[in-house]
């Protein structure tokens, strides 16, 4: 199941960022169809927020068909969104554990880390379309 966590300074809206880490888990295979979310009671409890908050990033999954309520019974994952990319994401996920090693020996913090994977990554997708 999934453990939700949320970011004050991320300047995304908690029900946004709800959202974002459930088609994350989605995508990286973490959540599979019939997976049941947390209960908005679980939520509330563990992330001290509203209870419409988590209910509007339900809501918003539902509209989007990834996931389906079940009244008194929960909230399900009916849909995935892996392709056939996942069986590339475990080696790349372990260079990747291998980079973010090395940019902590080099002195980097977790927002220096986050800003040169981010100036990397635009920097790549922007020559990807050119």
């Amino acid at each position: 199941m999934i453990e939700f966590h949320l970011d004050g300074r991320s300047g995304v809206s908690p029900y946004l960022q709800l959202v974002q880490q459930v088609r994350r888990a989605l995508r990286l295979g973490l959540l599979r169809e019939g997976d049941q979310l947390p209960t908005v009671k679980d939520v509330v409890a563990r992330l001290a927020i509203n209870p419409n908050t988590v209910l509007k990033a339900y809501r918003e999954l539902e509209h989007a068909g990834l996931v389906a309520a079940r009244p008194g019974v929960g909230t399900f994952v009916t849909r995935s969104l892996t392709d056939a990319s996942l069986a590339a994401h475990g080696p790349l996920r372990q260079d990747l554990r291998r980079w973010l090693a090395e940019a902590r020996l080099a002195g980097l913090d977790d927002e220096s880390i986050e800003a040169l994977f981010m100036t990397a990554f635009r920097t790549t997708a922007r020559a990807d379309v050119a």
